[in-house]
This record gives C-alpha cells, structure tokens and sequence, in this order.
C-alpha cells in the first residue's frame, strides 16, 4: 500500500488532503507536516482535522518523517514547493504538486528538480477539470479559427492570492496551443479604458473574487448569432483532494519526470 504525506496540513486544503488520503481505499495517510514552530506539533492530525485519532502525529519537519512515507503532496506556496521538491529528489521520494502562481523562473527550476524524481504537476487536479482541458483541445480545434473570440472567465473565493487562477491559465493554454498561438503573447489579462477593438487572436481572461466560491471555470467561445460555453464548477474541495491522492497513488510507480493529471487519468492524446 502506497504511504502517503501531507504538507501544511493544518491548512485549509492540508485538511482536505487528511480526508482524503484517511478515506483512500488502496493509499495509507502515514505522516502529516506543519510549521516548525507550530504549536500542533505532537498533536494526532485526525483530531486536529476533526477526523477522529488516526495515530499520525503531526511533525515539524520532512526529515521527521523521512522513512513513513513514499509520496509526498504538497500544496504550499512555489518557494516552499521548490524547497520540498528539491528535498523529495535527494530522499527519492515522490511528489504530488498542486501549488499554483510559479513565474517561469520558478517553473523552470521545478522542472529542473523533478527530472530527478517521479513528479505529478498539476494546476488542478479535479477529474472534471482535467476532462474539460481535452473538450476545450477540441472545440479550439473546430471553432477557434472560424470567427470564434475566445475568453476564459473563473471565479474563486476570497482568499485565493493569485489570479488568474492557476486553472484558468491551463484551460488558456489548452485553447491557444491547438491554435499554435503562444498565450503569453495572445493572452490578455486586463481591459482599463479606451483599449481599441479585440485582437482576432486575443484570449481573455476576467477575474472574480468573493465569498466562499470553491473554483468556477468558463471558456466562452463567441461568434456572430452563437456561442459555446464549457464550464466546470467545483462545490467541495474534496474534489481537489480525492485528485491529488489519486495521482500520488499512480506517481509511486513511475520513473522520475514531471506528470501532470491528464497522464494519471490516461487522457493523453485521446
């Protein structure tokens, strides 16, 4: 059975990810992380997630824990990510990744370290979510060159930090690659006063923020007299969780290389 960690655990997705791994029929939650100084450390991570005692303490540290597990997900922030990257590739432990907002510096060391160790990399790990990127390959393929303006609207709650949402630009970049168009040139991720005419290749992007919305995603493809809308909206994190696990169960039996979840659900090139 796969042995699972969680990083930030006491977070809100880290709970998450306690529930999901606990209720994994075929993965086992065996080690659980927070902050050094954390007054949580010691403390069983089932009682503080209100799962009930799972007999897995909370650490302080990786290296705390560094023989209980063979996966780690992590869904921190990109420098914490990096660090816990580079620690699982000198420890040959797996990693499942779901932290969003890396620049392309920080993308370009992600992808440096994860040659080195069996790495899932996603910016969504919904099973929804992850169907909707090949829909979207689809209908680009169809309407994008025939009329159609494309534009990608999300929503998420008021928390999120980063925006556009991590998935927001991975359902942008499902659209604008079977288009041949290079999104951070075609992408338009802000539209203040007189900004002329929409470009024939532009792909927008609009922001919401507010109250407790889990994830909404819509790619609007309009045209004179018609238009396509593709959304997925997300109601429970869980979603997120159940994904990750599932991809932290499929890592552990790959070589090293960056995956993403259309690898684990087997949706490459259908």
């Amino acid at each position: 059975m796969t042995r699972i960690a969680i990083i930030g655990a006491a977070g809100r997705m880290g709970r998450i990810l306690l529930e999901a791994a606990h209720k994994s029929d075929v993965g086992e939650l065996s080690a659980a992380i927070v902050r050094a100084e954390s007054s949580l450390v010691g403390v069983d991570a089932g009682e503080m997630a209100g799962l009930g005692k799972l007999g897995v303490t909370l650490a302080g540290s990786l290296d705390a824990v560094r023989d209980d597990f063979d996966v780690l997900i992590d869904f921190s922030t990109p420098a914490l990510t990096l660090e816990n990257l580079a620690w699982c590739a000198d420890n040959a432990k797996a990693i499942v990744i779901g932290t969003t907002g890396f620049d392309s510096e920080a993308l370009a060391e992600l992808d440096a370290l994860a040659a080195r160790v069996p790495t899932v990399f996603s910016a969504n790990m919904s099973t929804g979510v992850n169907l909707t990127v090949n829909l979207l390959e689809t209908a680009a393929r169809a309407l994008g060159d025939a009329g159609f303006d494309i534009e990608v609207i999300e929503a998420h709650h008021r928390h999120k930090v980063d925006a556009p949402s991590g998935t927001a630009l991975m359902l942008g970049r499902a659209v604008a690659e079977p288009l041949g168009r290079d999104l951070s040139a075609c992408g338009v991720f802000e539209r203040v006063g007189q900004v002329g005419p929409r470009r024939a290749d532009e792909i927008g992007f609009a922001t919401v923020r507010g109250g407790d919305i889990v994830g909404e995603h819509t790619v609007l493809f309009a045209a004179e007299g018609e238009r396509i809308e593709i959304t997925h909206k997300a109601t429970s994190r869980l979603t997120f969780g159940n994904g990750a696990v599932r991809a932290a169960l499929w890592v552990a039996a790959r070589d090293p290389g960056r995956y993403d979840m259309q690898d684990v659900l087997g949706l490459k090139g259908a």
